[in-house]
């Protein structure tokens, strides 16, 4: 007798070879995915940091701003704005990029973001901008309420190649307060970092380059989870038996050996 139809056998058989099938693809494709994710913002802190390169050409070697928002005789003179608050609408934290003094620079508005950034998943947290400049490139550490001890000109970068300029930041209070920061000594950290790309973030250097480097401390990452939930991850120490990620941020950290009085004079 002929069939015109799947009996029901045949169908289960089906479903479980497609179902055999997605479990083995998915993952692959969700790995290309984050591959892809890693290499679009390698680029944009290419990018970024390219955009930083060329300003301290054209103003004489001296550093934009590494802070955000702030402005001397109402002037700007960070890389980029603050938004009005953490909760202020998206067009209002893409606008304080534009406003900020590398838009010139690179006027595209999704360099500023890591493709990988999942702050958009987790309002109220949600935040644009993914990147911060190290505090002492002419950052927090400039105020004498920090150390005052921030680097103005880049010729005052000792060893280029092995000092960071960008990093991947996570804030949880709707955007990149500031600049990031760390303790230059010590057993703790300042700011958390962001770690969008399987245990990894992309730094890039006062040299030009830009890379993912690998953290091995799960406190860590732990940090970077917590701030993700909203939770406070600033100003924690490390435990004992780890440390390493915080050597080598702290250890690629340079900071002018004195004071410096703000605003500057150079």
């Amino acid at each position: 007798m002929n069939r015109n139809a799947f009996t029901l056998i045949e169908l289960l058989v089906v479903i479980a070879i497609i179902a055999i099938l997605l479990a083995i693809l998915l993952p692959s494709l969700q790995l290309a995915r984050e591959q892809a994710n890693a290499i679009r913002c390698i680029s944009n802190l290419k990018a970024l940091t390219l955009a930083w390169l060329i300003y301290k050409d054209d103003y004489d070697g001296r550093m934009v701003g590494g802070h955000v928002g702030g402005k001397q005789n109402s002037v700007l003179v960070d890389w980029v704005d603050s938004p009005s608050s953490g909760q202020a609408p998206l067009d209002e934290k893409k606008a304080a990029c534009k406003r900020g003094l590398l838009w010139p620079y690179v006027q595209l508005i999704d360099v500023y973001r890591c493709p990988g950034d999942l702050r958009k998943m987790n309002p109220p947290h949600w935040a644009f901008r993914s990147y911060s400049l190290s505090g002492n490139m002419y950052g927090e550490e400039r105020f004498s309420g920090w150390t005052g001890r921030a680097l103005r000109l880049y010729e005052e970068i000792k060893q280029p190649a092995d000092r960071y300029v960008f990093v991947e930041e996570i804030d949880p209070r709707g955007y990149n307060m500031g600049s990031w920061v760390v303790n230059a000594t010590g057993n703790s950290w300042i700011d958390p970092l962001a770690i969008w790309h399987n245990k990894q973030s992309t730094l890039s250097w006062a040299d030009g380059r830009a890379e993912r480097h690998r953290w091995v401390d799960q406190s860590t990452i732990q940090n970077a989870l917590d701030a993700f939930d909203g939770k406070s991850a600033f100003n924690r120490s490390v435990p004992s038996g780890e440390g390493e990620d915080l050597k080598f941020m702290q250890d690629r950290y340079q900071l002018w050996p004195t004071r410096r009085p703000y605003p500057p004079g150079n």
